[in-house]
């Protein structure tokens, strides 16, 4: 009788990599001396980041009048990026806090990129709302605190202010969940380090020593933290969505746009992932860490959640038909046939159409067809931002207020400006942090060998047996 044996799974770290290589692995982009390509990459973003710097200067001195907004549409391109960005940042938190608790292995491989990639992400959206103020200094009268005011308190029924409080709470649970999944590895740097540097890196990692004690604190607050994180995931995506769904502006009151918000921003934050991921893997060489198992996997959740996206805007069009009610039909009418029809068949090219093509195995295991699709979806979710939030206002009940919205060179200025600051952090979080979670990678080796071990020695009692 010979033993059944189940076949062997693509192993998550290529190479038969031992404890030193990978700490030498992926602890050496931090010590050494910075590559061409990152030093390039640095300065484009950096370029960015001063015209961002300029452009928030020039519209806090000049005032909002700076952007082409008017009676008609008062959210335009600010309000567009401050949700494509919130949506971006859902994929951090995803990849740690729900495949943590599902323990789906594959997730070591990208999660630390993702959570600081949410963190990036946040601080970028949130400017855009303390921007919009247009006086920044009076940004305290959103936080509800006892004070002098007497009886003028902040409004508890808008959702400007559920954002206020979901965002918030979102962004301090990540951190936390980021900084605390860093502390093994900066102590790993740190023993590597001299002098001041070593310093530094004990300061940051609070004097980890890899005793048992801290390790039970560090997996018991991983859990604790992803418990916290996973109802976030679809709490503040959703309060998002409030701004538009309890408005009563045709087109935005409707029920859809909680589940169809988050399954969007799940869909751009993969798509953001794999992009940096693709990126990093090659200027780092990690391509035994990051592997082609990573970006198919995150290829199939994009594929889901972009079909899930398409069956929302069929949802929409379907009900707006169903409803006979004749602003709710002229609303879809003009965001399809309209003046901004082109931001439409971009939004339903970009995010419904061409995931499709995640169907074949080839395709999602290609790293050319990854990165240009990643980018192809991102740009997509801008476009249905700006189709829900433009297209939408620019038609309102009088047509003598009807308008066309196009941005200034300000608002673009902003724009392209956070992506500056967006990619200078992220190349900054490259050079001073493992990008790929030391500690984990080695659980995950560890728990390998034990597998195997425990199949040879299965194999072994059964041969025995047979014999």
């Amino acid at each position: 009788m010979s033993a059944v044996v189940s076949p062997i799974r693509e192993p998550l770290i290529e190479g038969g990599k031992s404890y030193h290589q990978i700490s030498e692995d992926l602890c050496s982009p931090t010590e050494r001396t910075p590559s061409l390509a990152w030093v390039a990459a640095f300065m484009v973003a950096v370029t960015f980041l001063a015209v961002y710097v300029f452009c928030v200067f020039w519209t806090i001195w000049q005032g909002i009048g700076t952007w082409n907004l008017n009676r008609t549409i008062g959210w335009g391109w600010d309000i567009t990026n401050f949700v494509w960005w919130i949506g971006i940042g859902h994929a951090g938190t995803l990849i740690s806090a729900i495949l943590l608790l599902f323990r789906q292995r594959w997730r070591t491989g990208v999660n630390r990129a993702a959570e600081a990639m949410t963190i990036f992400a946040v601080m970028c959206a949130g400017q855009f709302p303390l921007i919009h103020m247009g006086r920044l200094w009076l940004g305290f009268f959103i936080f509800p605190y006892p004070n002098t005011r007497g009886p003028l308190w902040v409004n508890f029924n808008s959702p400007l202010l559920w954002d206020v409080f979901a965002i918030s709470t979102y962004f301090t649970v990540s951190l936390l969940f980021w900084y605390s999944g860093l502390v093994p590895d900066l102590a790993t740097i740190r023993d590597r380090a001299k002098g001041l540097r070593r310093k530094i890196y004990n300061f940051f990692s609070f004097g980890w020593t890899g005793k048992a004690k801290h390790w039970q604190r560090f997996e018991s607050l991983a859990l604790v933290l992803a418990g916290l994180s996973t109802p976030l995931v679809l709490s503040v995506h959703t309060i998002v969505s409030f701004d538009f769904a309890t408005s009563v502006i045709p087109g935005w009151h409707t029920t859809i746009f909680p589940p169809y918000f988050v399954a969007g921003a799940v869909f751009s934050g993969f798509a953001m992932v794999q992009t940096l991921m693709v990126m990093t893997r090659k200027v780092l060489k990690l391509e035994q860490y990051i592997t082609l198992n990573h970006i198919d996997s995150m290829n199939k959740i994009i594929l889901v959640t972009g079909s899930i996206v398409g069956v929302a805007y069929l949802t929409e069009l379907f009900i707006a038909w169903y409803s006979g009610y004749i602003y709710e039909q002229f609303a879809f009418y003009n965001r399809v046939m309209g003046p901004y029809y082109w931001s439409y068949i971009g939004m339903m090219t970009c995010n419904v159409i061409s995931p499709q093509l995640f169907w074949s195995a080839k395709i999602r295991r290609s790293l050319f067809w990854t990165f240009f699709m990643s980018i192809f979806v991102n740009i997509g979710m801008w476009f249905e931002r700006f189709v829900i939030i433009a297209t939408t206002l620019a038609r309102d009940y009088l047509p003598s207020s009807w308008s066309y919205y196009v941005p200034t060179w300000v608002e673009i200025g902003l724009f392209l400006g956070t992506l500056g600051l967006f990619f200078t952090l992220y190349l900054i979080f490259v050079r001073v942090a493992p990008v790929v979670a030391v500690a984990e990678v080695k659980q995950i080796l560890k728990a390998a060998g034990d597998q195997y071990a425990g199949k040879q020695s299965h194999k072994a009692t059964a041969d025995a047996h047979h014999h």
